[in-house]
């Protein structure tokens, strides 16, 4: 046992090690292609990056990216691959946006209907998904992809003056939210940090608790891994499917709340758009692990605002959107090498330990035979 787990902890290293070395050695060669200086490049980002009001911008960066990222997650871990992460938390932002500017309440009151009313619109949409799954046969990948098209006309045909909107210079955007829906900030130096941060922590640790320790959660990745396996203890398939969507969407709708309640206060034309792609990419990094997702949000979060310093400094603006890349599939590839490698080298000890054993029953007979002689 102590050996198996002295592998597993190896392996466990092992895997993110030679991702960041293969994701270093190849980013470096890029770079290098284009006739810059990649250690020059390495040196400017961290240089940058570590400065104080930089890492408070990542962190703010990070928590939308880590909402999308453990909505994308939950479908992952059911073998789901919900593509709509980015329409689902645009249409729940808007309407949550429009249920806050209608009311005015005490704070108390006000930002948990916004939240349970984003959570809810989220849920739904993603909801529509899973049902058309179990009970006509469609592809999630199709539905959330049309549902994302779909997302992005709604909220088009709304955001008109005179409909759900209003006009201000150029832009279009749902009445502000009043001032008791702000949610509050952390104070720290030079800038504060959203107070939607404890929002994402809880998230993080109830998507922890839910799928690790919990029933549910133990029919939802058996229901991911086979089918079949899980229909034959006793799970509802179908069930489990629509569930996972909703919850999905559930949280993909949170993942507009950072935006809305701490920076933006209304959805209007120049709210940000992609969050939910960069969470699947995000999820991937991090291997559907919440802590590995915060580290990839947070690294996700670098990159950009780094990347904005490498322009100053003469590198290609696209330099950024390869690493990113390059990143995501070195850990891809990486974490499979490892799995495969780790999977052979228990297979060979397996084999090892059969054949000590059946030698061991081979020389037991052989004495049994001599002292019946």
């Amino acid at each position: 046992m102590k050996r198996f787990d002295k592998d597993k902890l190896i392996l466990a290293i092992g895997a993110p090690l030679l991702a960041l070395v293969a994701a270093l050695a190849i980013t470096s060669l890029i770079i290098g292609m284009t006739g810059k200086d990649p250690f020059h490049a390495f040196y400017v980002m961290i240089d940058f990056g570590s400065k104080s009001d930089s890492q408070v911008w990542i962190i703010n960066k990070a928590i939308p990216y880590y909402l999308a990222a453990v909505a994308s997650a939950i479908g992952f871990r059911m073998n789901l691959f919900n593509i709509g992460v980015d329409g689902q938390y645009r249409i729940a932002a808007f309407f949550a946006a429009v249920v806050g500017g209608a009311l005015t309440l005490p704070g108390f009151v006000q930002i948990p209907i916004i939240i349970i009313v984003a959570m809810l619109v989220g849920a739904i949409w993603s909801g529509i998904a899973g049902l058309l799954k179990t009970t006509r046969g469609v592809s999630e990948v199709i539905t959330t992809i049309m549902l994302n098209a779909i997302a992005a006309s709604t909220i088009g045909y709304f955001l008109q003056e005179g409909r759900l909107a209003e006009k201000d210079g150029n832009l279009f955007h749902t009445p502000d939210l009043p001032a008791s829906s702000h949610f509050f900030s952390l104070p720290t130096t030079p800038d504060p940090i959203d107070g939607t941060l404890v929002l994402a922590v809880l998230m993080g640790v109830a998507y922890w608790f839910l799928l690790g320790r919990t029933r549910f959660g133990f029919d939802l990745r058996a229901v991911g891994r086979s089918e079949s396996a899980a229909a034959a203890s006793g799970v509802s398939v179908k069930r489990m499917v629509v569930t996972s969507m909703v919850l999905s969407g559930a949280v993909a709708g949170l993942a507009g709340m950072p935006t809305l309640l701490n920076s933006s206060f209304n959805y209007g034309d120049d709210f940000p758009a992609g969050i939910g792609f960069t969470g699947i990419a995000i999820a991937l990094l991090g291997r559907n692990h919440p802590v590995g997702m915060a580290l990839g949000a947070l690294l996700w979060g670098f990159l950009e605002r780094t990347g904005t310093q490498l322009e100053f400094e003469g590198y290609a603006q696209e330099t950024v959107g390869v690493m990113q890349g390059v990143i995501v599939l070195c850990v891809v590839i990486a974490y499979e090498v490892v799995r495969r490698y780790g999977l052979r080298r228990q297979q060979r000890q397996v084999g090892e330990e059969l054949a000590a054993q059946a030698r061991t029953n081979d020389t037991d007979n052989d004495k049994k035979a001599g002292v019946s002689a």
